[in-house]
């Protein structure tokens, strides 16, 4: 599973080429124990907000969320075994390019675990948004996403590439996508997928400014955390098609995951737009130093995601309003301008994220 030598299935050496390199099949059992191990907080989510009365830490939906972590790091100790032959203290040395932070991750997550049930002893089981704030949540959550990102970090270390398309960088793709989901479960009070169709027409009407302005700043929150893993990924690589649908896909499924699978019809379009942003990728061919094309393609992903969650909800809005009088007095000014917006602020992070260095200042002597 670890070698020094190049492999049929992977690069020949890490950036650094004293340091051993994992296989491709290596990596891709890695993100896929990440993925079972995302599943299993998303199935704690889900539990914490449609199970009532959830008073004790040892619950089902807990058994499957610690599992995948003892599963996962597990594989991830086996991988970077031979780093503790032969002496006390391990030698990083010995492990892996990507995986001597998940080692340290690992230790930090079960404290964390074991500080989140004495908590839950003391201070009960949280039900609302201070989930979020825990400290012990925050610590899970800390050393989850450096364990499910293991096989990005091993994948921007390499020297060679690996192979083009989709199914070559699809553990890297996975895990910035886990990584992605970890980030958003933790703004969900700034979700804007977990909403309804029909929450969406009541914040278009501006009946109620707040509403209006809640459902606008947890859009750009969201549309944030959905773009930087494509620019992140376009950074390093040649972006392949279908990449953008994967990461869309892996944070819809937390989303629907979170509201009882009650918001199908926006997940729905979430994936349409990544379809369609992947058409664009497709069509454009942004390659790492392309600027102009990147930053097309953060635009458009902006646009047609947001436009999309629109339609969604005019098409899909509860007739409790009715619907077509809710459609009427939506304002045109916020579901015309919204994508627009959100166009331009994946424009924005695009150009920053690919803007040079400046060259260092010279002293006068």
């Amino acid at each position: 599973m670890v070698s020094t030598a190049p492999a049929q299935d992977a690069p020949a050496a890490a950036s650094d080429p004293d340091r051993p390199v994992t296989s491709y099949r290596t990596d891709l059992v890695t993100v896929l124990l990440g993925t079972w191990f995302t599943i299993g907080l998303m199935v704690d989510a889900w539990a914490h907000n449609n199970v009532p009365e959830l008073e004790t830490f040892f619950t089902p939906w807990h058994a499957v969320f610690y599992w995948g972590f003892i599963v996962t790091a597990g594989w991830i100790l086996w991988t970077c075994r031979a780093a503790f032959r032969g002496g006390r203290l391990p030698d990083l040395r010995a492990m892996p390019a990507g995986y001597p932070p998940a080692v340290f991750a690992i230790g930090g997550f079960a404290l964390a675990g074991l500080g989140d049930m004495l908590w839950h002893v003391v201070f009960g089981v949280e039900q609302t948004i201070d989930i979020l704030f825990s400290p012990t949540h925050l610590g899970l959550v800390s050393a989850m996403m450096i364990i499910v990102t293991t096989p990005l970090r091993t994948a921007w270390a390499r020297r060679i590439d690996p192979a083009r398309g989709l199914l070559g960088l699809l553990p890297a793709v996975l895990s910035i996508a886990l990584g992605a989901t970890l980030v958003l479960l933790f703004l969900q009070y700034a979700n804007a997928l977990v909403y309804s169709p029909g929450r969406i027409m009541l914040s278009l009407i501006n009946d109620d400014e707040r509403l209006s302005s809640d459902m606008a700043t947890s859009i750009l929150v969201t549309n944030l955390v959905l773009i930087l893993p494509i620019l992140a990924l376009a950074r390093r690589w040649a972006l392949p098609p279908g990449s953008v649908t994967v990461v869309y896909a892996v944070i819809g499924a937390l989303c629907a995951a979170i509201t009882g699978f009650g918001n199908l019809e926006l997940i729905g379009g979430l994936l349409v737009a990544g379809v369609l942003t992947d058409l664009a990728v497709l069509w454009l061919r942004p390659a790492p130093g392309d600027r102009g094309r990147l930053w097309a393609v953060a635009a458009l992903a902006g646009f047609f995601t947001w436009a999309i969650y629109l339609a969604i909800g005019f098409l899909f809005a509860s007739p409790a309003g009715p619907s077509a009088e809710l459609a009427a007095r939506a304002l045109p000014e916020l579901y015309t301008g919204i994508p627009v917006v959100q166009a331009l602020a994946g424009l924005l992070v695009a150009v920053v994220l690919s803007a040079t260095a400046r060259p260092g200042a010279v002293t006068e002597e």
